[in-house]
């Protein structure tokens, strides 16, 4: 297999972990904002800033003990820090979009908000997916991923028996 191919799959395979979580996150952002919405007498973006922020808490969660799991772990204030000024710009987004829609064209029956909250996270998500990739779950450099390998081989070999000697 040549190196092309595998850097594919293994860019197919974070996209849709990514997916799976970003999935995650907009059920419990679409849900935590349409019941702030109907139940209590929040601002429809104030409700919506909340629902966002309770997403970014389930995002990290799974970004990092799903998707981002064999990342470089070793700075995690500075990975939890990255983290939250990225999201803070896709919650900008997210509720810059919704807030254009309500006060700079009145639109804001249930259906209008959620179809503009749609187009935010969608918008917010592509500078997320980039943003995260690209500074906050950083890949390990080559020369510590090829010694963690090495030690693994290296565990493995010592654990298989080996085979008997034959002498002639």
């Amino acid at each position: 297999m040549d190196q092309g191919s595998s850097g594919l799959r293994r860019l197919t395979r974070e996209i849709a972990k990514f997916g799976a979580v970003g999935a995650l996150g907009t059920v419990v952002n679409f849900g935590v904002s349409n019941l702030l919405w109907h139940l209590t007498s929040l601002q429809a973006v104030r409700a919506n800033v909340i629902a966002t922020v309770v997403a970014i808490g389930v995002n990290y969660l799974g970004f990092r003990y799903f998707t981002y799991r064999d990342r470089d772990k070793s700075a995690r204030t500075r990975e939890l820090t990255l983290f939250l000024a990225f999201s803070l710009v896709g919650l900008v987004i997210e509720n810059g979009v919704l807030y254009a829609a309500i006060y700079g064209f009145g639109w804001d029956s249930s259906l209008q908000r959620n179809i503009f909250k749609v187009v935010g996270i969608g918008l917010g998500t592509l500078f997320r997916f980039w943003s995260y990739r690209s500074w906050v779950f950083k890949a390990l450099p080559a020369r510590e991923a090829l010694a963690d390998a090495e030690s693994f081989l290296e565990k493995a070999g010592a654990e298989r028996p080996k085979a008997e000697q034959r002498v002639s």
